[in-house]
């Protein structure tokens, strides 16, 4: 059902339009998580640093369907805002037609690169080979993965947030069931856990594309809309690459962090796999408040109401303030316990010690990141990406640098951990003063 953002009170319309994207998260991030606990639990340490070897690079392709979901979204809702639904037509299927074209040509270039990504990354020898072919058929079904992404980003645009639910739980559902039976009754390993994801997402994606025409073709229009339109390309394209060079650029940082990781062992590495799963279902559930945001602003600008966006941040920013508390109070006081859930019997103590260490170090700080990314929302919902992209660049080089400068000085790895909170709260910082200077304004009355 598309909703309109653009009417009744702003913090109950986005309460109502982010608790079902909430919920998306927690089902997506749960048979995330279920890839890496089944691994461990069932195949072993080795296999849980071997998917988590290569997760830098699934992160890259991640971040260019994320980015592309980001730039149809706002020139979507922006059309959805302003009650211009040919154009809007236009540009849903101008996107599904570049998604398609995309997603092939990355298919090619990255089944042809995945050894050279793998030795790029200090893969050790000993979970070179199960880390390969784990991200082999992840690279497979990247077509899949990509055109569901864009299409549930154009559901949300129109103010659906509950249809991308229904098939996120499914596909969530199917891919632990899966999961558990690839790895511990068939012994597939790796390459279970691999075709789990690969199976789910091509069926959520397919269920997903039949109802999305189903939906389009609902909406009447006078005339013919356009099928494909070079205009309406470059204007996505205009909030779209920004947005995955911005998703690119930390999963690029975050292949430094890998390399700085992998030379620490392969139980520093299955540790910090573990870990670094846990932190990124915190940064995805504060991604999806800051996409809410995104899409609320960018109705209600097309459809000139500024001071809604206003009371859209402030609702954001509680909200961001109530999810961070769970997250950090599970994560300081009880680390250890989820970090163990990743675990076989017989785990080196090394490998718990190196989660729960990141956990205890970075979680404390979601208080900060959240704030950062609701404002992006505003910033990036009024296609402001230049100030967008300038805090994020920032937050991605600081941690680098200070990822090698740290973890050098301290010879261990907690140097690495420490380099998180200062990026964040250095872009944090940077966010709030594009926000308040109104830039978003600016950009949007120039539209």
């Amino acid at each position: 059902m598309n909703k309109d953002l653009t009417q009744g009170a702003p913090h109950t319309v986005l309460w109502q339009y982010t608790l079902p994207l909430f919920v998306s998260v927690i089902f997506q991030q749960l048979y995330n998580i279920a890839d890496s606990v089944i691994a461990g639990k069932f195949a072993g340490e080795s296999a849980l640093a071997a998917v988590g070897a290569s997760y830098p690079i699934t992160m890259i392709l991640m971040a260019i369907a994320v980015g592309s979901n980001v730039g149809c979204s706002v020139v979507i809702s922006r059309l959805f805002g302003a009650r211009d639904f040919k154009a809007m037509k236009t540009a849903v299927s101008t996107t599904m037609i570049a998604s398609l074209v995309l997603s092939l040509v990355l298919t090619v270039l990255g089944l042809a690169g995945t050894p050279a990504l793998m030795h790029m990354l200090n893969t050790p020898e000993d979970i070179f080979a199960d880390g390969s072919l784990y991200l082999a058929i992840y690279v497979g079904g990247f077509t899949f993965l990509f055109l569901y992404n864009v299409t549930t980003g154009i559901f949300s645009a129109m103010g659906d947030s509950k249809t991308p639910l229904y098939f996120l739980i499914g596909s969530s559902v199917g891919n632990i069931v899966l999961d558990y039976i690839f790895v511990r009754y068939f012994s597939w390993g790796v390459a279970g856990v691999a075709w789990a994801t690969f199976i789910a997402q091509g069926v959520a994606c397919v269920l997903a594309l039949i109802t999305l025409q189903f939906r389009i073709g609902r909406i009447q229009v006078e005339g013919h809309a356009d099928l494909f339109s070079r205009r309406m390309l470059m204007q996505i394209a205009r909030v779209a690459i920004p947005s995955i060079l911005q998703q690119s650029f930390i999963s690029v940082g975050n292949i430094f962090i890998q390399w700085l990781v992998n030379g620490f062992g392969s139980s520093v590495i299955a540790g910090y796999s573990a870990a670094v799963k846990l932190n990124t279902f915190g940064l995805t559930c504060f991604t999806t408040l800051g996409n809410g945001v995104s899409n609320f602003t960018a109705q209600n600008l097309g459809a000139g109401k500024e001071d809604r966006v206003r009371s859209g941040l402030r609702t954001g920013l509680v909200m961001a303030m109530i999810v961070c508390v769970p997250f950090v109070v599970c994560y300081t006081v009880f680390g250890g316990a989820f970090v163990g859930i990743f675990m076989e019997n017989g785990s080196s103590g090394a490998a718990l010690q190196t989660g729960v260490e990141f956990l205890r170090i970075v979680s404390p700080f979601y208080f900060v990141i959240s704030v950062k990314l609701v404002a992006d929302g505003v910033l990036r919902g009024s296609a402001a990406m230049v100030p967008f992209m300038i805090a994020t660049f920032t937050d991605l080089i600081l941690r680098v640098i200070l990822a090698f400068i740290l973890s050098g000085m301290l010879g261990s790895s907690t140097g690495i951990w420490l380099s998180w909170p200062i990026g964040w709260t250095v872009a944090m910082a940077l966010s709030l003063y594009y926000y308040f200077r109104g830039v978003w304004r600016l950009r949007a009355r120039t539209e």
